[in-house]
C-alpha cells in the first residue's frame, strides 16, 4: 500500500498552496480598552470572481480513520476556502492532502498534519482533499463563497494512494 508522506503544517511549507491561519507569529495588538487582543488580517478571502460573495459556514465533520484512501480531490476555481477549527484542544488533530492549482498531478500531492489552532485558506483553484478530521467529531468554521458560477470541481481518482498511522506518526516526530 502506498503511502503519502505527511508534514507538520507551517506557513512556509503550505505557501504554494493558501494561508496558514494561526496565531502564532500573526500581527497583534490590544483594542477594547486593553481588554482584548486582535490578530489582524490572518487571511483574505479571495470571492469575488463574478460577483461571489463571502460566507461563513459550520462544516461538522466525523472522524476518520487510517488508513483512508485518497480517492477525490476537489477544487474551487472562482473562490478560495478557509477552515477554522473551533476548538482550544491541542490535541485536536486533522489532515489536508493538496495540490497545486491548475491541471491535477497525482505527483504533487502534498499531505499536511495540522493542529487544532491552525486554520487553513487554500486559494482559488487549489486542489484538496474533503475535510479529513481526525479521532473525533470536530467542528469548523468555513469562509468560502456563495454566488453565480461553477465553483466545484471533483476528481475521482484511479490510485492506491494512502495516508496511514506510520506517515501521521513520522510527522508527529519531526
Amino acid at each position: 500500500m502506498p503511502s503519502i508522506q505527511i508534514e507538520t503544517l507551517s506557513r512556509a511549507s503550505f505557501a504554494p498552496f493558501g494561508d496558514v491561519i494561526m496565531l502564532d507569529g500573526a500581527r497583534h495588538y490590544p483594542i477594547n480598552e486593553g481588554t482584548t487582543e486582535r490578530y489582524h488580517a490572518l487571511t483574505f478571502a479571495d470571492t469575488a470572481e463574478q460577483n461571489g460573495q463571502t460566507i461563513l459556514s459550520l462544516f461538522r465533520a466525523q472522524a476518520r480513520a487510517l488508513p483512508l484512501e485518497i480517492r477525490v480531490m476537489e477544487r474551487h476555481p472562482l473562490g478560495s476556502q478557509a477552515f477554522v477549527p473551533m476548538t482550544h484542544d491541542l490535541a485536536a488533530e486533522y489532515l489536508v492532502v493538496v495540490a497545486p492549482a491548475g491541471e491535477f498531478r497525482l505527483e504533487s500531492l502534498r499531505a499536511f498534519l495540522c493542529q487544532g489552532f491552525q486554520g487553513v485558506n487554500y486559494a482559488k483553484g487549489v486542489w484538496h482533499h474533503p475535510l479529513i478530521a481526525l479521532h473525533k467529531i470536530s467542528d469548523f468554521i468555513v469562509m468560502d463563497r456563495v454566488g453565480q458560477g461553477h465553483n466545484c470541481d471533483e476528481l475521482s481518482l484511479a490510485t492506491d494512494l494512502w495516508l496511514t498511522e506510520a506517515a501521521l506518526d513520522h510527522a508527529r516526530d519531526i
